[in-house]
């Protein structure tokens, strides 16, 4: 070998490329799976169609279906405490305070959030089909708390800094503490918005249907978008690991060749 030597640095970007390329595959395989198992849950509107379906099912249940609607509250909404005539159904409000602490062996400031407050608020709220505004059929939402997904939109973020006259500068050097920030967000479940509620859907008093965490384990899922955009993303991303698989097995396949070629070609000279 050492008549045909060999640069490392080919071979470190043969393996790598081999090796992310079967990274992503894996990864691509795993979510064409999700995809499939995902394609095949039943998608429904809160309409007449969903109600004949829950009366002919047995106990007029249906195990794990999804719901596509639009969100609206049973009384009144929640408004913003920072944006004007933003109205929602779920609440949050974060408040964090950021500190700085002397740090004697390093000899500098070190930043820490030393208080975080945190409110939930949020009111009863349905699904309802998309243009239906005067209607009695919908989907009443159950302990949307207990969903998983980010269905909340961030309206307001704001960061205030600290402002510090010669006074406090004095203290804080003396103290070894002092305030650098005051955080504060608020995010919203708009009324009007779109919403896909994954889970198991009753139907109570032959008219009202509730959506609730399955009892069979499967995940509750609220996803902030229609039903059809919900797939689309999936589908984009499992695009992207067979894309990037291959990128990768191409540029691996064709670092190799060129090696090979390489080596080849220098036992000919030789």
């Amino acid at each position: 070998m050492a008549d045909l030597p060999v640069n490392p640095l080919i071979l470190i970007g043969v393996g790598s490329s081999f090796a992310f390329s079967t990274i992503f595959y894996h990864l691509y395989q795993d979510k064409k799976k999700e995809i499939q198992a995902l394609k095949k849950i039943p998608v429904f509107k809160p309409d007449q169609q969903l109600v004949k379906i829950l009366r002919a099912s047995p106990l007029k249940r249906l195990q794990y279906v999804a719901v596509e609607g639009v969100v609206q509250p049973e009384g009144e909404p929640l408004a913003s405490q920072f944006v004007p005539r933003h109205f929602g159904v779920i609440q949050k409000i974060t408040v964090e305070e950021h500190w700085q602490f002397w740090n004697s062996l390093t000899r500098a400031w070190n930043s820490r959030t030393v208080n975080r407050k945190e409110t939930n608020n949020s009111v009863p709220f349905y699904l309802m089909s998309p243009g239906a505004y005067f209607t009695d059929l919908y989907v009443k939402v159950q302990a949307p708390q207990e969903a998983s997904g980010c269905f909340l939109e961030r309206v307001h973020h704001r960061v205030r800094r600290a402002q510090e006259g010669l006074m406090d500068v004095m203290m804080h050097g003396l103290s070894g503490e002092k305030p650098a920030a005051l955080e504060e967000s608020e995010e919203l479940l708009h009324v009007g918005s779109t919403l896909t509620g994954f889970g198991e859907v009753v139907l109570e008093g032959g008219q009202v249907m509730r959506l609730q965490a399955p009892r069979d384990g499967r995940q509750y899922l609220l996803v902030p978008t229609d039903y059809k955009s919900f797939m689309d993303r999936h589908e984009n991303s499992a695009t992207m690991w067979k894309t990037l698989t291959a990128v990768c097995g191409l540029t691996g396949a064709s670092l190799l060749a060129g090696l090979i070629y390489s080596l080849m070609g220098r036992k000919d000279d030789r």
